[in-house]
């Protein structure tokens, strides 16, 4: 058992590091923006109550628990979280006189059921459903006249059901039934004191650790976890649209046609830039443009190159754009960080950046660039 769970942390781990990309199925539009290893993690608390599902009255001897979660959304689909809970009541167990009398500790693999029927549009639904299965650690404490500490593997399964709130869904409450198995080992290894520490029942069943609903516990808790922010802004995956060669070349031929249209007279970008009096005439020439690859604001060495020609000393506004797919705030946040990736490089050069900000989607083709303006 404990080699089957080093292989689940094991593939766990291996997932996380090497699946960063979720695309659509062939013959699909979108598909997921590559994240980082640092994307779609999230931190919550989460508190409820613990009964026996056997050998008691129903719902009798509520045990109260609070725990905390740690968690990485790999795909909108496949998630892995650690848990850790913390039991205070000893009831219906001979008390261990301590405010804490257990812990339980879980490695838990997640799968969003909404997501995996109803695919991902490219932000969380406002309820979702995600089961949850995992192996944990499971530690009575001792006290001096209350027998001995005891540890126990075990085993969770649950149900989240799940709301997201918040202007860009980064909070989540949801409620979580679920089972907590705990594995006493064969019958000939359990003493008196392991059935007193831990308060089940040892089982006959097999010499191996198994279910058993008589060393099994039901709960019951309410939890709020919030998701951090991206590398690109956002708090949840981003969807990307899959181009072929065509397009893009069909694109690029565009490009070298807005530009040659800029030569001859400056189009909508291009007013957004120059906030100069009627009277001053802005020519082709006072004008940088710098291109960006599809969802990116990193500099090509083609971009270096260009706004190395503006000399040390010179005031320049700038303004970044992006192309219309993707979602508004998106386009937003990308066409800024556009801008201003291009004024850190013209500052650490010298030139001196009277304005530099992003404008979204200008017009109704691709413009993924950033103007300059040089005064």
């Amino acid at each position: 058992m404990k080699k089957l769970v080093l292989m689940l942390a094991a593939a766990a781990m291996a997932v996380s590091a090497s699946a960063q990309v979720f695309e659509s199925a062939p013959g699909q539009e979108y598909g997921l923006r590559q994240s980082k290893f640092t994307d779609n993690w999230y931190v919550g608390v989460n508190g409820g109550v613990a009964t026996k599902l056997t050998g008691h009255r129903w719902l009798s001897d509520l045990d109260p628990n609070f725990g905390i979660r740690v968690g990485k959304n790999i795909t909108p689909v496949f998630g892995i979280a650690a848990e850790s809970n913390a039991y205070f009541s000893n009831k219906p167990w001979n008390s261990t006189k301590l405010a804490v009398r257990a812990l339980n500790t879980s490695l838990l693999g997640t799968f969003n059921l909404s997501n995996l029927f109803g695919g991902y549009k490219g932000d969380p639904r406002f309820f979702e459903v995600t089961a949850l299965y995992g192996f944990g650690w499971g530690h009575v404490f001792k006290h001096a006249n209350a027998g001995r500490a005891t540890n126990r593997m075990t085993s969770k399964a649950g149900v989240d059901f799940q709301f997201n709130l918040g202007k860009n869904k980064e909070w989540q409450i949801y409620v979580e039934p679920s089972v907590t198995w705990a594995f006493i080992g064969k019958a000939g290894n359990t003493h008196v004191s392991d059935t007193y520490a831990v308060g089940y029942k040892a089982t006959r069943e097999a010499d191996q650790p198994v279910y058993n609903l008589n060393n099994a516990g039901l709960q019951l808790n309410a939890g709020v976890i919030y998701k951090f922010k991206n590398h690109d802004g956002r708090h949840n995956f981003s969807l990307v649209r899959f181009r072929d060669q065509a397009e893009i070349d069909g694109l690029n031929d565009q490009i070298n046609n807005l530009k040659a249209e800029l030569a001859k007279k400056p189009k909508e970008v291009v007013k957004e830039v120059v906030k100069e009096t009627p009277a001053k005439e802005v020519n082709v020439s006072d004008l940088v443009f710098v291109t960006f690859a599809q969802g990116k604001s990193s500099l090509t060495k083609d971009a270096k190159a260009a706004l190395d020609n503006i000399a040390k000393g010179k005031h320049v506004t700038i303004t970044g754009t992006a192309s219309p797919e993707g979602s508004k705030e998106l386009n937003q946040r990308l066409s800024e960080a556009r801008a201003n990736t291009v004024a850190e490089y013209l500052k650490s050069k010298g030139v001196n950046v009277d304005k530099a900000e992003g404008k979204g989607v200008q017009g109704n083709t691709s413009n993924r660039l950033a103007v300059v303006y040089v005064k």
